[in-house]
């Protein structure tokens, strides 16, 4: 993208107008035409009109003059426009060219305030120095269906092309040759180009991936997209042993187990490396090369790895106990350099022998000696004279409204109103009659009038919503003690009503009574009676409201005396004369507009004419109109209106502005007001406006009229400009620019302090310090005529009112007090006043200041603006991470395409970075007309931000760059060498003067039932016994999603059972001893039956779950895996699933032919098998448990016979279990502690076990709780998954549940079964839910197990209570554990993960030294137990892992134990409480898995924990998982709100990872809810998810690419 000089400089001057028309052309059109076609533009411009009813609207008016005019100038028709291709025809219409007409229209849409060409140059040359380092932002990619934004030719046609892989990366390489034949420059060029031809529709379309070209691009485009991704791919590919480190310093070493997709561990390390890119279908494509999510993530590394604006020097350690500090400051920053001001005098206000004593005697003596004289001339909507007030009218008027007041309202002796209470007037914009009678009214009965907005109300469904700060509206009225309001009878009709008739309530507001002030209700004073006018004094005249920087609105009062003064003094300055005519066009209930045009002018008898805002939208000249018609001596206007008119002047011959003496710029004070009265003065120069009549003032809610020019004398030369430096501006320092006119700020002055008045100015932060005369500070005010207080708030007025100046050595200056102005500035030479920018506008980036009238500034001048409305873009800081942070908000035009808007967000980054030397943190572009809006129309930015940071602002485009702008994170930590030191020598059981943070379950012993453990030292065994002893005793009960027992087993009905399947596989199964044997069940009693029968026949059991049928895709590769690696001999399934196998469908994603043999067991015969095996030796495997872990490895563990004894003899002691009890279970049984409690468990101990399978759950919600408080279950055991379905479910249904009799006061335990962190939030959650049906608080624990042995935690019924404590986060992120109190923050709450089992010893161990650790430190967590799994079942016979994992012993200490690794970190904390045998009780409490872990910046993080921070940060993000990839953190969060909240949660979740977890977010992906994919135990697979990613198969809404 060109930079667009081309476009020229002022856009408004190009000769080619719209739709072919020429300027010629336009001249031709009759007068009023070409005053409609201003007006529509002008329209468009605000957005008041759609793109679409603006061409509607366009071609209806030109519509009869195209023929005439078609054939006026050929020569300039043909002029290429600068999209450089030729014009289209003028008859081919409108429609046609609205793409060249959006190019030049961006002058007629320039915002007033902020127009200047010298600024347009300046962003111009910026953007060319960026231009030369071409850097490709990669493009955020967006689901179509979300927003629809855009127009059809600016999506990518979707990938027809039916070429297979091989042919496509045929034609790749001969895209990719050809492509290379054109010279080949930098990769960073093809990157580059290939930006902007990529597409971003949604995911289903990579990029042009087979060449297929784009239909309306040049034809080389899809190649250079192709090689972008090639080359992205070769640099990921050469880099892929160690990803380029982007966000740290530190050397990069990780284990590639982290990396690798679900293969089986276990594989050497050489054989992962070259794996690295298989992914599970085996199909060995990995990453598809042409994926579009890689090139893009390598583009923005290749952005990241620009060096960042702060030099290192100015981060700063984290010194791992401290939170961060700030950079310190640079030697080099300029300093004030001069001597303390003086405060500043305005010259004396002048005695005047007739001045009345109030204001409202200056309305009596006009009222009754110029009856006649007009007063107020208002205007209707089309701009021509309503009605005028004469001053008789207005004093009769308003001494009847005093009367009725006074006397009319409530009874004689009980009067509603009395003099000094608060009135509100609420009155609209286009009505300033009413407004002046009920304002002087209330003056002569003493009452202060409050005047406030109408409040404007949209319906959105039944909701009422208030437009923007009208709540705050609330809080001024009962701050004020506000209980009336004053309106007019039809304003009061507007006003929204209840269903009885009666005024809405308005949110926030107190109770108000309406009073309707039109004469026909107002009662003429009785003959005796006189309005009291007593000499002004310092009681409150009125009240004016202001919003402050956070959108609360207060009140300033100003006392009668004030009021008086200001007057004088506006009338001294201004020099107003008796009889004069004044034009307002500002709001006049407040500031300028009601000091000039209310007070100022009834005092002077001055004639005004108000031109309501409404008039202006209209017709945008009709205020030069009536300067022009009325002669007006003074007008006073906005920059907006100086623009306005200019925009819809053309060619009013007719207007003559030489009656002005005073032009007033009521916001002269926005430093970017010089361009627009230049520019004003330029175009009416020649219609008779004088130079010199231009005052520019300054003014401020607190202290009225700062400063104001004074009208100059014919002829006297114009004061001079500033031409400021922006970067001293930004240090708070004046220095007049001289290095680069591009960062310069031109600044006209506001002419000289009030008369009467004293200024200094004052350090705006910290104690009010005198500034220097070359130093930046607020403006404070000493003067009578200003306000006196913030009404009913003393604690914020003592602040602003009462401040006294002190000098550099603290002493206060003198006695007066001073009020601050919220203006920033400086006094120039002649001690003419100069404002640079307001507080409020004020944000202080790294210790630096920038203001957010400059940053729109600077956005608004980036060409082509046709993007977003001009007049709708607000500037403001957000704190994040002990800074603030820029966000710029606009809103895009409807027309806008994404590329465009991409461009030009991308453009101002690289502008204001240029120019201001700042980063931006957040640009987003809302839909047109969603910014919330303050009455006369402009942005709301306090309900912007506010909206910004609930996450409601709806973005359709957003761009985040924190990488650039985040600079003061702290430093990433270096690894220290690990060795065996001196200090880590143990004593006795002592580690560093630390005891040895180890822990042990009871002991096993040979316990009562010893007879039964030394005859049936196997389960087959047991089973055959119980069958014989105890055969009708029911072991199992399945129950349905009724809650229906369908099935049970007797003793001897399992044993029966299993026999049959012996059976049936020594026969048809061909069986060998020793064979593995897959059993393919639902949860159920089949699946324990053919268990058993598999022991029967000396088979291996794998239990596997079978394949989702509405699934097959996704779940039948993971059994054929295993299928495949367990090398099972035969599958035992039922009838049902054996179709399924065999299936069409089944055919589609895996090999069906080649299944081993499939035995259905729905109908077996009854056989017995000839003998049942006994194994030789306990040592021999009992069965197989395959699991798929988090990080997506297939792990099978060996279980011997030994192993399952002692586990089952270890959970039975735990939870005393013996035949007469009934326990509940609510797991998957396929794996893991659920399958042992579900099949093993009651075989050994006898006791009958309800088995609820957890999709039966899904189906029915309350089956699980029902089934317990129906069976009166002492114990049972579940998933997260089922508490959460419970928890989410039935949350709300408590109440229900009772009624139907559940009750839960039986259960003693609640096991929760898993392999990993407890999840504490849950677990409280579910017992408070609960408490109300009889769940006791101390029921709910959980278990915890692992690959290596499946259980080493069960709560059982003797230990005590698991405990809680909080650790701090820092501290655990360096591999540390800091004990702090309750509510610390950044504290994480871990609970204990139950008691240990009995037999089981666990310890502490450093990873790295293997040595072990003391009490309270975090370290590996390896366990000793004779139920330890015998080794990993693998294809490779990798020893070494084997033994690393399953038989390894400690460096030193006690080296002769063999210990197994659970890869799981952890500490143990010796605790008060005591254990069973009276000793005190180890907890041992789990953090998380060693695989799962992220290391950036040299700290290590736990997934769990980013994601409890990021599901925290907006109400819609229903779950989220995220992963690292090339160290980049990559976030995935399901959305469970609308999709337009998709982008809401962008900004937010950047956010909180960077303030709780100091980590930058790379990318941001929203998406679907249930994307995220979950095991069956309720654990996130977030490196599936990671590969899906990648390979560009999520579907995403949206792809956030944080720069």
């Amino acid at each position: 993208m060109p930079v667009s000089g081309a476009e020229g400089a002022a856009p408004s001057l190009h000769p080619r107008v719209r739709c072919g028309f020429t300027m010629a052309d336009l001249a031709a059109l009759p007068k009023e035409v070409r005053e409609q076609l201003a007006e529509l533009e002008l329209e468009l411009s605000e957005g008041d009109i759609t793109q679409k009813g603006y061409e509607k609207k366009k071609a209806k008016l030109l519509g009869p003059y195209i023929p005439q005019i078609q054939n006026v100038d050929p020569s300039v028709q043909q002029t290429p426009g600068p999209s450089s291709d030729p014009a289209p025809s003028p008859d081919a219409g409108p429609s046609s060219s609205t793409r060249h007409h959006r190019s030049h229209r961006s002058g007629g849409a320039r915002d007033d305030r902020y127009r200047s060409d010298i600024h347009t140059e300046a962003v111009q040359a910026a953007l060319a120095k960026h231009k030369e380092e071409k850097m490709a932002l990669p493009m955020p990619t967006k689901r179509r269906s979300a927003f629809v934004q855009s127009p059809v030719d600016n999506c990518t046609p979707p990938d027809t092309s039916s070429a297979s892989e091989d042919e496509g990366s045929l034609r790749r390489q001969a895209a990719l040759s050809a492509a290379l034949a054109q010279s080949l420059q930098s990769p960073d060029y093809w990157i580059n180009r290939s930006l902007q031809s990529s597409s971003t529709s949604s995911s289903a379309s990579s990029t042009l991936s087979h060449g297929e070209q784009k239909s309306q691009g040049p034809a080389q485009q899809p190649q250079l997209s192709l090689l972008a991704d090639v080359l992205a791919h070769t640099r990921i590919a050469e880099s892929s042993s160690v990803p380029p480190d982007v966000t740290s310093s530190t050397s990069q070493d990780r284990g590639s187990r982290v990396d690798m997709p679900p293969i089986v561990r276990g594989m050497s390390r050489e054989q992962s490396r070259s794996s690295m890119l298989d992914t599970a279908d085996g199909r060995g494509q990995g990453v598809p090369v042409h994926s579009r999510v890689s090139t893009k993530i390598q583009q923005l590394l290749n952005t990241l790895k620009r060096p960042k604006r702060p030099p290192l020097s100015e981060f700063f350690l984290d010194d791992s106990e401290e939170i961060v500090e700030v950079p310190q400051p640079d030697p080099n920053t300029p300093r004030p350099e001069g001597r303390q001001i003086i405060p500043v005098k305005g010259e004396p206000l002048g005695v005047v022998s007739n001045w009345p004593p109030a204001l409202q005697a200056a309305l009596a003596r006009w009222g009754a000696t110029q009856a006649k004289s007009p007063a107020l001339t208002t205007l209707d909507h089309t701009g021509k004279p309503l009605y005028t007030l004469t001053y008789g009218k207005l004093w009769s008027r308003s001494l009847k409204l005093a009367y009725t007041l006074l006397n009319k309202l409530g009874t004689k002796n009980d009067p509603i109103l009395k003099p000094g209470d608060r009135v509100a007037l609420v009155y609209p914009n286009n009505d300033p009659g009413m407004f002046w009678v009920a304002f002087y009214g209330c003056l002569l009965a003493e009452v202060i009038p409050v005047p406030i907005e109408v409040p404007l109300t949209r319906k959105v469904g039944e909701i009422i919503n208030n437009d923007a700060g009208s709540q705050q509206i609330g809080f001024l009225l009962g701050s004020c003690g506000v209980g009336l309001a004053l309106t007019s009878e039809v304003c009061l009709k507007g006003l929204p009503k209840t269903p009885n008739g009666e005024i809405l309530q308005f949110k926030g507001w107190p109770r108000l009574k309406w009073v309707v002030t039109d004469t026909k209700y107002l009662t003429k004073p009785s003959k005796d009676w006189q309005p009291h006018i007593p000499t002004a004094n310092t009681d409150t005249a009125y009240i004016e409201y202001k919003a402050s920087k956070e959108g609360t609105v207060m009140g300033v009062a100003v006392s009668k005396i004030s009021m008086l003064t200001h007057c004088q003094a506006l009338t001294q300055a201004c020099n107003y004369c008796e009889g004069e005519t004044l034009v307002n066009v500002l709001d006049f209930k407040k500031d300028m507009g009601l000091w000039h045009g209310v007070l100022t002018s009834v005092m002077n008898r001055i004639h005004t004419i108000s031109v309501p805002y409404a008039v202006m939208k209209a017709c945008p000249l009709s205020w030069v109109q009536r300067v022009h018609i009325h002669k007006a001596r003074v007008a006073l206007v906005k920059c907006r209106d100086l623009h306005w008119a200019m925009m819809a002047h053309r060619d009013q011959k007719d207007t003559n502005l030489s009656s002005l003496r005073m032009l007033i710029v009521g916001d002269g004070a926005n430093p970017w007001s010089v361009s627009s009265c230049d520019a004003f003065l330029n175009v009416f120069q020649s219609h008779g406006l004088k130079p010199e009549v231009i005052c520019p003032c300054a003014s401020s809610p607190e202290a009225l009229t700062v400063a104001i020019r004074r009208p100059g004398v014919r002829g006297a030369p114009l004061p001079a400009r500033a031409i400021l430096s922006m970067a001293g501006l930004s240090h708070g320092v004046i220095r007049v620019n001289t290095e680069d006119k591009n960062s310069a700020l031109t600044v006209q002055d506001v002419g000289h302090v009030m008369p009467g008045a004293l200024m200094c100015i004052v350090k705006p932060d910290g104690p009010p310090m005198l500034c220097k005369t070359d130093e930046i500070g607020e403006i404070v005010l000493n003067s009578r005529a200003g306000g006196t207080m913030y009404y009913g708030l003393p604690g914020v007025t003592k602040n602003t009112f009462e401040v006294i100046p002190v000098n550099s050595s603290g002493a206060p200056i003198g006695e007066i007090p001073f009020t601050r102005t919220g203006l920033l500035g400086f006094v120039g030479p002649g001690s003419l006043v100069f404002v640079v920018g307001r507080i409020e506008g004020l944000m202080m980036v790294s210790g630096r200041r920038h203001n957010a009238d400059d940053l729109v500034a600077t956005a608004l001048a980036v060409e082509p603006v046709k993007t977003v409305y001009r007049g709708r873009i607000v500037v403001f800081s957000v704190t994040v991470f002990y800074d603030e942070r820029i966000v710029i908000v606009a809103e895009q035009r409807p027309d806008a395409s994404e590329e465009d808007s991409f461009q030009w967000m991308s453009r101002v980054l690289q502008a204001i970075d240029g120019i201001h030397q700042v980063g931006l943190f957040c640009l987003a572009l809302v839909p047109a007309n969603t910014l919330p809006k303050t009455p006369l129309g402009g942005i709301h930015v306090s309900e912007t931000k506010q909206h910004f940071l609930e996450g409601s602002l709806h973005p359709c485009n957003i761009l985040m760059c924190p990488h650039t702008c985040v600079t003061n994170l702290p430093k990433p930590r270096q690894k220290q060498p690990v060795g065996v030191g001196p200090a880590s020598i143990m004593v006795g059981n002592l580690v560093a003067g630390k005891r040895i943070a180890q822990a042990a379950g009871r002991e096993l012993g040979l316990i009562e039932d010893q007879d039964l453990v030394r005859k049936h030292q196997f389960l087959s065994e047991a089973l055959q016994w119980r069958a014989q002893t105890d055969p009708d005793h029911v072991l199992y009960v399945l129950l349905n999603a009724k809650g229906v027992a369908v099935s049970t087993a007797t003793c001897l009905q399992l044993h029966k059972r299993a026999e049959k399947v012996a059976a049936a596989l020594m026969e048809r199964g061909g069986i060998n001893t020793g064979d593995n044997v897959v059993l393919l069940y639902p949860p159920g009693i089949d699946l324990i039956g053919s268990f058993y029968g598999c022991l029967y026949a000396g088979c291996i059991p794998v239990t596997v779950r079978p394949p989702h049928p509405q699934n097959l895709s996704a779940t039948l590769p993971t059994v054929r895996m295993i299928i495949d690696v367990s090398k099972a001999a035969c599958i035992l399934t039922t009838q049902l699933m054996m179709k399924i196998l065999r299936s069409k469908e089944a055919a589609a994603s895996v090999n069906i032919k080649t299944w081993p043999t499939i035995i259905d067991t729905d109908d077996l015969p009854r056989r017995r098998p000839p003998q049942i095996y006994k194994p030789p030796t306990a040592e021999m495997l009992a069965y197989l448990d395959f699991s798929v872990s988090t990080t997506g490895m297939l792990t099978g563990v060996k279980i011997s016979h030994a192993a399952v004894s002692t586990l089952c003899r270890s959970i039975k002691l735990q939870c005393e279990l013996y035949s007469s009890r009934q326990i509940a279970i609510c797991l998957d049984p396929y794996c893991g502690l659920g399958f042992v409690l579900w099949c093993l468990c009651s075989v050994y101990s006898g006791h009958q076990s309800i088995l609820i399978p957890p999709m039966e759950v899904e189906i029915s919600l309350p089956l699980w709780l029902s089934a317990l408080s129906q069976y009166k279950i002492r114990d049972t055991f579940c998933s997260y998954s089922v508490m959460e379905l419970c928890t989410k479910g039935l949350g709300t249904q408590t109440e229900i549940l009772k009624a139907r009799g559940v009750n839960l006061s039986c259960v003693r335990s609640c096991v929760v079964v898993a392999e990993e962190r407890p999840r504490l939030a849950l677990t409280q959650s579910f017992s408070k839910l609960f408490k109300d049906l009889g769940l006791s608080p101390r029921a709910v624990s959980t278990a915890f197990g692992s690959r290596v042995n499946l259980a080493i935690c069960l709560q059982g019924t003797a230990g005590p209570d698991p405990s809680t404590v909080y650790v701090d986060m820092k501290s655990l992120r360096h591999d540390r554990v800091r004990l702090v109190e309750r509510g610390a923050p950044q504290s994480l709450p871990l609970t204990e993960s139950g008691t240990i089992l009995p037999g089981v010893r666990v310890i502490i161990v450093n990873p790295e030294t293997r040595g072990p650790l003391g009490d309270s430190h975090l370290g590996e967590i390896w366990v000793n137990s004779p139920h330890s799994a015998s080794g990993y079942y693998t294809l490779y016979g990798e020893e070494s892992l084997q033994a690393d994992h399953f038989n390894t012993r400690l460096s030193f200490g006690e080296p002769h134990t063999l210990w197994a690794r659970t890869g799981y970190l952890g500490f143990v904390r010796r605790t008060e409480l005591l254990d069973a045998s009276g000793d005190r009780h180890d907890a041992l409490f789990v953090v998380g898995s060693l695989d799962e872990t992220l290391e950036l910046r040299g700290l290590r993080y736990h997934p769990i924990d980013i994601e409890t921070s990021v599901s925290r940060a907006h109400r819609s993000i229903a779950e989220s998982a995220v992963f690292t990839w090339t160290n980049l953190l990559v976030v995935v969060s399901e959305l469970a709100g609308s999709e337009q909240e998709a982008l809401d949660l962008v900004p937010l979740v950047t956010n909180v990872v960077l303030e709780e977890h100091h980590l930058i977010v790379g990318v941001v992906v929203i998406v679907d809810p249930g994307v995220i994919p979950i095991n069956s135990r309720g654990e996130k697979q977030r490196m599936h998810l990671r590969d899906s990613f990648l390979a560009d198969q999520l579907d995403p809404i949206y792809v956030a690419y944080n720069m």
